[in-house]
């Protein structure tokens, strides 16, 4: 595990911003879990002392598919046993919102542990907020990122092969299709306790798409799915030059929320 402690001065405090970053490298679902939740404790309690807050980075590995407890999640568990056994990939039952989706290698995955009350978050300004910290991380390569109002996440306008139907899901009714307006590079779910964050967001960089056909990706059928790797083909960047420019703009997003915050 490694670790970088960014600091910066905030208007809505005297005390200095300091924001963690442990970079997991690539961890099975459940460990990073268990630190999610040692972590937020410690941001929590952290509120009489020193006031940190962390930023965790992984790559899940083994691959994992995670369905929340919002009733019919799992009914968008497309796949049969045999085929998650063929894959390669588990599934594991998770406390944050949203729906169903995929983790796995080549997919960067941030875990904020944030003190929403420091910058004056609510949920929503809260996933606005991580919304374009995927944004600004995707413009720094060339990548277009937007929003979509009816469907909590980062998009990008695509001509490239839907990430779809490549285990010949036409059996379960789900047909091929080559072409796609918006299609999803980064997806959302948060739990909040004690107004204290805890899961994030994962971003498809290198990701191996063919296993988000084993599920309806949150809930959201017929829609697509890409990459950074998919929109930029030999341009793609490396994990740790991604890792770099978000840890930046987790920062600097961060940075500008506590000054407006403290500017109110």
């Amino acid at each position: 595990m490694s670790m970088t402690a960014l600091s910066a001065q905030t208007a809505s405090s005297a005390a200095p911003f300091e924001l963690r970053v442990h970079d997991l490298g690539r961890m099975a679902y459940g460990p990073a879990l268990e630190l999610q939740r040692q972590a937020q404790q410690e941001v929590i309690a952290a509120r009489e002392t020193d006031g940190h807050m962390e930023l965790l980075l992984v790559e899940h590995d083994p691959p994992v598919i995670t369905v929340s407890r919002r009733p019919g999640a799992r009914l968008n568990l497309i796949a049969t046993e045999a085929m998650l056994s063929q894959a390669g990939v588990e599934i594991a039952e998770t406390d944050r919102g949203g729906d169903i989706t995929y983790h796995g290698p080549g997919q960067l995955v941030a875990y904020p542990i944030i003190d929403l009350n420091r910058f004056g978050f609510r949920i929503n300004t809260y996933m606005r907020f991580l919304e374009q910290v995927v944004i600004d991380t995707l413009k720094a390569f060339g990548v277009e990122g937007v929003r979509d109002e009816s469907a909590t996440g980062v998009w990008v306008n695509s001509t490239a092969p839907r990430a779809i139907d490549a285990h010949g899901l036409q059996s379960v009714g789900v047909s091929e299709s080559k072409s796609v307006d918006v299609s999803k590079i980064c997806a959302l779910g948060v739990r909040v306790s004690r107004w204290v964050s805890m899961h994030g967001l994962a971003l498809n960089v290198t990701t191996n798409l063919d296993h988000f056909n084993l599920i309806v990706p949150c809930g959201l059928t017929g829609r697509g799915v890409t990459s950074l790797q998919r929109e930029l083909n030999e341009r793609c960047p490396g994990m740790d030059e991604v890792k770099s420019v978000m840890i930046a703009r987790f920062q600097s997003n961060l940075l500008t929320a506590g000054e407006d915050a403290g500017a109110r």
